[in-house]
């Protein structure tokens, strides 16, 4: 066992207990105020979906506990217990060339890390899920969202795969630099290319037809000078009871998309609040410098892998035995997680900032109550918490806790 063994188990240690205790804090705290609504919301939300909101947070945070602690177990697996180093010996037993050997077995331990991942995915959907009234998967569906996730990533992964290898073994020691250069067009590319030739993979988008709808959102976009391709309803009702609405995609490619979910139970004054919300991410240019950030984040962890890259206890003390580019990419993309927990709350505080900004854009481009009303209703729909650890949200949430959100919308509307 070499130092960077020692290392890497402190730091696993260290990521598992602060996402343990974080998680059992949330619970008991979820628990605790189980028995209440919170006097913000005591007008809206019944006892009774306020108790059904901690108990699906509860049932998720219990199964994610044995979730967190299952990962660490098979992630160990992987690397000190010689996993991938089993897998390598074996691709490399096929006899192909170079890249075609990395491209398998990246591929392979992609689709392999798939599998024991799976029982966890059919527990959450088909009990979970199931359980508090949300699902509508079909088995049918699940499995077939399953085989067009696999073809996805041999068609779009293996090409990539194939040139990140080609580039590290051929192109000197400033390859990290190309590599960053192809993912970041990679990444753009199917960011444009998302909402047009992926997502209508697994779902179905028709064009918005109501009428009144129509105009009230197409006054809203002529006051933000938003343009878009158009307006979409997605059928999420075949999967999920969950709402939801977003835009996506750039340039040319922009488009609006509802859950029909979504539809049916907000009124066109609440949709158009919510979408005002969306619009003011695009407005803050939030996806633009969230871009920039994962792009900056990108490029300072691919920097750091040129160099592990090289260092032979990289290798050996995350069980390889026998360094190679494909080996060293695939140890970086698992392992890199166990380091940069530390990167979480920021990108968190900073997601909700973000969140923030765009219901200061809502409440100056539509009514604030409405959308309040909106959000209500959104928080009683798909069970969220209403009383969440601080401590959990801070390190977790993307968005900011219910109560503190709409106490914010109050007063920007004040």
């Amino acid at each position: 066992m070499n130092t960077f063994t020692c290392v890497f188990l402190a730091v696993l240690a260290l990521n598992l207990g602060l996402h343990l205790w974080l998680d059992r804090r949330h619970l008991r705290h979820v628990l605790a105020h189980r028995s209440a609504v919170p006097d913000a919301f005591a007008g809206e939300i019944p006892l009774a979906a306020h108790q059904k909101a901690a108990d699906y947070t509860t049932a998720r945070l219990r199964f994610g506990l044995i979730e967190t602690t299952v990962g660490a177990i098979v992630l160990l697996g992987w690397t000190i217990g010689g996993g991938f180093d089993l897998l390598d010996r074996w691709v490399r037993g096929l006899g192909w060339p170079g890249v075609a050997t990395g491209v398998a077995f990246l591929l392979a331990g992609f689709l392999l890390l798939a599998i024991i991942d799976l029982p966890a995915q059919v527990y959450r959907t088909f009990v979970i899920e199931q359980r508090f009234g949300f699902n509508r998967t079909t088995a049918r569906t699940f499995l077939t969202d399953l085989l067009k996730s696999a073809a996805l990533l041999v068609v779009l992964g293996a090409p990539l795969a194939a040139l990140v290898i080609w580039l590290m073994r051929n192109s000197g020691a400033l390859w990290w630099l190309y590599v960053w250069l192809a993912w970041t067009v990679f990444s753009l590319l199917v960011l444009w290319a998302f909402p047009v030739f992926i997502a209508p993979l697994f779902n179905k988008f028709e064009p918005l037809t109501d009428g009144g709808l129509i105009d009230r959102i197409e006054r809203l976009l002529a006051r933000t000078g938003f343009r878009s391709s158009g307006l979409f309803v997605m059928d999420g009702s075949r999967r999920s009871a969950h709402g939801n609405a977003y835009f996506t995609g750039f340039g040319a490619n922009k488009r609006i998309v509802f859950f029909d979910t979504l539809l049916k139970e907000l009124d066109g004054e609440e949709i158009e609040a919510v979408l005002a919300h969306e619009l003011g991410h695009f407005r803050r240019r939030h996806v633009a410098k969230r871009v920039a950030a994962m792009s900056v984040i990108s490029l300072i962890g691919l920097a750091a892998l040129g160099w592990l890259s090289g260092q032979p206890w990289f290798y050996s003390g995350l069980g390889i035995s026998t360094p190679s580019a494909h080996t060293a990419l695939m140890l970086f993309l698992t392992v890199s997680p166990v380091f940069t927990f530390v990167l979480q709350p920021l990108l968190s505080g900073w997601s909700r900032r973000h969140e923030f900004e765009a219901d200061a854009y809502a409440v100056q481009q539509s009514d604030g109550r409405a959308l309040i009303q909106a959000l209500v209703k959104l928080y009683r729909e798909n069970a969220n918490t209403l009383t969440p650890d601080p401590l959990y949200s801070a390190y977790h949430d993307s968005h900011p806790p219910a109560p503190i959100r709409v106490a914010h919308l109050q007063a920007l509307m004040r």
